[in-house]
């Protein structure tokens, strides 16, 4: 089904909240929609505009499959049928508006739970708002401190950046060893964001771990326009492999800027800009062989993600498969709960195990959530571009190809 503003089942309208203004757009709806009484609100804030908008629209897609689905399968069966309506609102790319945005929300409309909003720094921003108003919020953005402050309304369905920057150096030594290279010296390029210095503290801390040499630990400002500082850096540092982190458009620029000096050293990306197919149409034949760790990975269950690329015609970006199973997971603490209440919600979520569904597109094929709302069922993967795919390549237990490791 197209992207329209109605769904299956002859639910109702959804609602659109963009930037400072709220624009409620009012289609066609039919006398089935009229007659329904029942419905759960359930708020979607992701960047629809700014730097980071096809996350959003990524992330937004993943959440329209579900909810279709779960609306044509016959809604919330605990609630009677009640359909879900999902209420999208723009954070654009900016902290400041994101919360902002997330109390208008909340305020104007009677919401369950809120999904969102890829961006590490935007997700900690609505979460101020949402814990202030008992909201339960779910996302799958990396910050470790997203999940480190003690609040009580929050979910993390993937692993938090440390663990992910740790993977990211772990799983390289294994590959490279694979293929009878020793790593002895890295560097670290990373965005100063919440995501960024998180996640390059995992890569900090394992490489201390393994006696591996940092050469080249640099941040850099988000939106960078000029790498090639860092890249003559990266030349002159001996580093056997680099880790950069970063969203799309810097992905592009570091990884451009290095092939184009002919610096061919393993690159491995810190998901995000790394793992959607923009970077591969952004660089062509420069992006093959290039790893990157990911919370997940489509090809691990294609029977659910393929119908993902069915709908929208590209496959199933890891932050798309993630906010799935958010969504899938919220419904299954409803269905629990029995109520649509959002402290019942929350306590539902809390400590809760959840399993089947789109759980099992997740590396643990499960959702299990700890005291401070993270998911400790979650296992990062390599993948690897290949022909225009990414390809799961470890842990072994779950890779679909094997590693490519050229020294």
């Amino acid at each position: 089904m197209s992207k329209t503003s109605f769904t299956r089942g002859g639910i109702d309208r959804r609602t659109v909240l963009a930037g400072s203004a709220a624009l409620i757009a009012t289609p066609w709806i039919s006398s089935a929609a009229r007659a329904q009484a029942k419905q759960v609100n359930i708020g979607v804030i992701m960047p629809l505009s700014g730097a980071n908008a096809q996350f959003g629209i990524n992330s937004r897609n993943g959440i329209e499959l579900v909810a279709d689905e779960i609306n044509a399968a016959g809604g919330i069966k605990a609630l009677g049928g009640a359909k879900i309506n999902l209420i999208f609102a723009d954070a654009t790319s900016t902290p400041t508006t994101a919360g902002t945005v997330a109390q208008r929300m909340i305020s104007q409309n009677e919401v369950t739970a809120i999904l969102g909003a890829f961006a590490s720094s935007l997700t900690i921003a609505i979460s101020e708002v949402t814990e202030r108003r008992d909201i339960p919020l779910l996302t799958m953005s990396f910050a470790d401190q997203i999940t480190g402050r003690g609040f009580k309304n929050i979910f993390q369905v993937v692993a938090k950046a440390s663990a992910l920057g740790k993977a990211q150096l772990d799983y390289t030594v294994a590959i490279a060893q694979a293929a009878g290279t020793k790593i002895d010296k890295i560097a670290i390029m990373y965005e100063d964001t919440a995501y960024g210095t998180a996640q390059a503290g995992g890569l900090r801390a394992a490489a201390k771990a393994a006696n591996i040499e940092l050469v080249m630990d640099d941040a850099y400002p988000l939106g960078i326009t000029d790498t090639t500082p860092l890249i003559n850096k990266l030349r002159a540092s001996g580093a056997q492999a680099v880790f950069p982190v970063s969203y799309l458009n810097d992905s592009l620029l570091l990884i451009r800027t290095m092939r184009q000096q002919r610096i061919t050293i393993p690159a491995i990306g810190g998901a995000a800009g790394y793992v959607i197919p923009d970077f591969e149409k952004g660089l062509g034949e420069f992006a093959e062989g290039v790893l990157s760790i990911a919370p997940a990975n489509y090809d691990l269950d294609t029977s659910l993600t393929d119908r993902f690329r069915k709908r929208f015609g590209y496959f199933m970006v890891h932050e798309a498969l993630e906010h799935a199973v958010a969504l899938d997971v919220l419904v299954q603490a409803i269905e629990k709960a029995k109520s649509a209440k959002a402290e019942d919600v929350t306590m539902a979520l809390r400590g809760g195990k959840f399993t089947g569904g789109w759980t099992n597109a997740m590396t643990g094929g499960a959702v299990q959530f700890d005291s401070t709302g993270l998911n400790t069922a979650s296992i990062p993967v390599m993948v690897q571009w290949r022909k225009k795919e990414l390809v799961t390549v470890w842990p072994k237990e779950v890779a679909k190809g094997t590693a490519e490791w050229k020294s």
